[in-house]
């Protein structure tokens, strides 16, 4: 079978798309597959080496010559594709109308919303739910852009469930969940001072503002963001007028044992998004045995948040509220994140999308 999975981010960047690819392309190309990856570039940071085959497109320029560029490989990679596996409604989605392959089946996988996220990039805060009760008028956008799609793959029933809503003509579509992936979970035992981290794009609906107003009210407990992204400055700004000095560290994205490092070294992942619909790196932590704080606004079935610590984060004061909550339960809390799960591997992700393609063929 060929593959071309076309997508907006791929390793070296973070995110979880990037995972998702790589992982897909390396249990496919594994199984004798013909997999290609399409995917977008920053300047001087070449995608990372792999045995399949990668192309790569500049991110310079503005929307619509990314669009165009892109468009012209995925004619020139995809037109002889058995499946178009598309990581993005905008980024590839638009691209792909642009196209206009005909062989191919085209299969769009949705694990965000492009059009509610950059709405909370303008300060806005509703969460997602809230948001789409508003019957905002560009969803007529994203309406067009499915109705592209031969299948739409969600990946949490939340999301599937409030797009069935609000979208009365999606196409054929399903849920395959994240992997909850192998990992040594040890138990955790809490540090003075109580080390909070988070790790994950540093965009507007992540909350991380109000993240750092509740870490200053709170002087015996230290944060670390990991990662990268369009609030760096911002952010970087905001603890030195917060006076963090001392108790906030910045660390750039890291990967495999370096990472699982990090989250040894820490007593909790708080993920304190206006909205989080599939958070892989809560299940990395998960996996790890470190315990979890993420929002209740979360598309995480019961199965897969198992072990965390859920709780309203949208507020300074529930952010407070609920770090001290778990500072207090601590054993508790660690004992649930360390217990054993039903693991959800990266070749059961593999083997239910493998069997997607074979029925639409």
């Amino acid at each position: 079978m060929k593959i071309l999975l076309a997508t907006g981010i791929y390793p070296p960047d973070i995110g979880g798309p990037a995972t998702y690819v790589s992982q897909l392309a390396a249990s496919f190309w594994g199984s004798g597959d013909d997999v290609t990856v399409l995917t977008y570039t920053k300047k001087n940071v070449p995608a990372e080496k792999s045995p399949w085959k990668v192309v790569t497109v500049p991110k310079w320029g503005g929307p619509c010559l990314r669009w165009w560029r892109f468009a012209r490989k995925l004619r020139e990679e995809g037109a002889n594709a058995d499946i178009v596996y598309a990581f993005s409604p905008m980024s590839v989605g638009m691209p792909l109308f642009l196209a206009r392959l005909k062989k191919p089946k085209k299969i769009l996988r949705f694990g965000g919303d492009f059009l509610w996220e950059r709405y909370t990039d303008w300060h806005g805060r509703k969460p997602l739910s809230q948001w789409y009760a508003t019957r905002p008028r560009l969803s007529i956008l994203l309406s067009f852009l499915f109705r592209r799609f031969d299948t739409i793959v969600f990946s949490t029933r939340f999301q599937e469930q409030l797009y069935g809503r609000f979208y009365k003509k999606l196409p054929r579509h399903l849920v395959i969940e994240n992997a909850l992936p192998k990992g040594e979970s040890i138990l955790h035992v809490r540090h003075e001072p109580f080390r909070l981290i988070f790790m994950g794009r540093f965009v507007r609906f992540k909350n991380l503002r109000s993240l750092l107003f509740a870490v200053a009210d709170l002087p015996h407990v230290t944060l670390t963001l990991m990662g990268e992204g369009p609030m760096a400055r911002e952010l970087s700004a905001l603890s030195e007028k917060l006076r963090l000095k001392g108790r906030l560290t910045f660390l750039p994205p890291t990967h495999g044992v370096e990472k699982e490092n990090v989250l040894r070294e820490h007593d909790l992942l708080i993920i304190p998004s206006i909205t989080e619909i599939s958070p892989h790196v809560a299940l990395e932590a998960r996996a790890a045995g470190l315990p979890v704080l993420l929002t209740t606004e979360t598309g995480l079935s019961e199965d897969l948040r198992a072990g965390m610590f859920i709780s309203p984060l949208l507020t300074v004061e529930e952010i407070t509220r609920a770090i001290l909550d778990s500072e207090h339960r601590y054993e508790e809390v660690a004992a649930a994140a360390s217990s054993p799960f039903q693991r959800r591997g990266w070749e059961e992700i593999a083997r239910e999308t493998h069997e997607l393609f074979l029925s639409l063929l």
